[in-house]
């Protein structure tokens, strides 16, 4: 800091190099005035040592403010207005005036960014449930139908549901903000998690002659039921949609000596490249498989990845695979769930 503030007070310096070079200058072409050569050096080390005490004694003074604030920049919390140090100049206090309207200003305008951001998600959330009252009568009306054998009915059930699972996801996306106030912890059988996305799904699966099957030791969890069947049915949605037609699906569930439950979901599709592994949780991202599925929307594995990383549970993607895909979902121990389940009594953020 003292390099900068010597560099912005060059005019001082100068002046007063200019000053003492203009006395001896004088002292050197005035006739009437005799002083030793001694003496001359000794009146300008005197100016000098004066010159430079004024200097730091100024630079200790005008950068306390300056010194304090860059410090408190160093750990900035959302309270930091109220941690800036008192100021003890007239331009520190303008400074200081500045620093507190402007973090007035941010605050303002994020509060009313946040109140719109919740306007619309009421909307959209309102929107969701008005389309699904249509939705759910047209599911009614597919249902009585008796012949279920006909293609273009199974057909238009299938496309029924993609519009259904579209617009469920659209609903959840408006949840997740407040997912913290909407978490409920209990224990579930995680194969009957998975049992039930199956027949949510059972159509699509029908309309591609997939075979899914549950495998493996059944385990009781304690989570979340309905995020973690959202979690299950992202990954499901991607397995139908990028797997070949007439191919399986597995859900393979495992208790580790450490007491973890993992639920591994199996395809057979094209699989995911090794490039793409590292991005596959960014939102946005569709890789090369979802350049050739134009229906990807690279939500779907974010939005799994985002929910599992709030109700406590790991998401990976076992990488090695020459042919299909594994997701995996792990739960932890117990008392992992109960610090959550604690936070959530205590209302501390997830």
């Amino acid at each position: 800091m003292l390099i900068h503030y010597i560099g912005s007070r060059k005019s001082w310096i100068l002046l007063f190099a200019g000053l003492l070079g203009l006395t001896d200058l004088l002292i050197f072409i005035e006739q009437g005035i005799s002083v030793e050569f001694t003496s001359l050096l000794y009146l300008n080390a005197l100016y000098i040592i004066l010159f430079l005490v004024f200097f730091l004694w100024r630079y200790k003074k005008e950068t306390k403010y300056v010194a304090a604030v860059l410090k408190l920049q160093e750990v900035m919390d959302s309270d930091w207005v109220e941690s800036l140090p008192e100021p003890d100049n007239e331009l520190d206090r303008i400074t200081n005036d500045v620093l507190r309207e402007a973090a007035y200003q941010f605050k303002r305008k994020l509060a009313q960014s946040k109140q719109a951001q919740m306007i619309e998600n009421d909307f959209t959330a309102s929107w969701i449930h008005e389309v699904k009252t249509p939705l759910t009568a047209m599911k009614l009306i597919l249902d009585a139908r008796t012949r279920k054998s006909d293609p273009d009915l199974r057909r238009l059930e299938s496309e029924w549901l993609r519009i259904h699972l579209l617009i469920d996801r659209q609903l959840y996306m408006s949840r997740l903000p407040a997912l913290e106030s909407d978490y409920m912890l209990e224990q579930v059988s995680i194969q009957r998690l998975a049992a039930e996305e199956i027949r949510e799904l059972a159509p699509w699966c029908m309309e591609k002659n997939l075979a899914v099957s549950i495998e493996g030791e059944d385990a009781m969890v304690v989570t979340d039921r309905k995020w973690c069947r959202f979690i299950i049915r992202q990954l499901l949605t991607n397995a139908i949609k990028y797997s070949p037609e007439d191919k399986a699906i597995t859900f393979m569930t495992t208790v580790t000596e450490k007491q973890r439950v993992i639920l591994d979901l199996i395809d057979e599709g094209p699989g995911i490249q090794p490039h793409d592994l590292p991005r596959i949780f960014d939102k946005g991202f569709t890789g090369e498989n979802g350049r050739i599925h134009n229906a990807a929307t690279g939500l779907g594995l974010y939005l799994a990845q985002t929910v599992a990383e709030k109700i406590g549970v790991a998401l990976d993607v076992l990488p090695g695979q020459t042919l299909g895909t594994t997701m995996r979902i792990t739960f932890s121990d117990p008392n992992a769930f109960e610090t959550i389940r604690r936070g959530q009594e205590n209302n501390i953020p997830l």
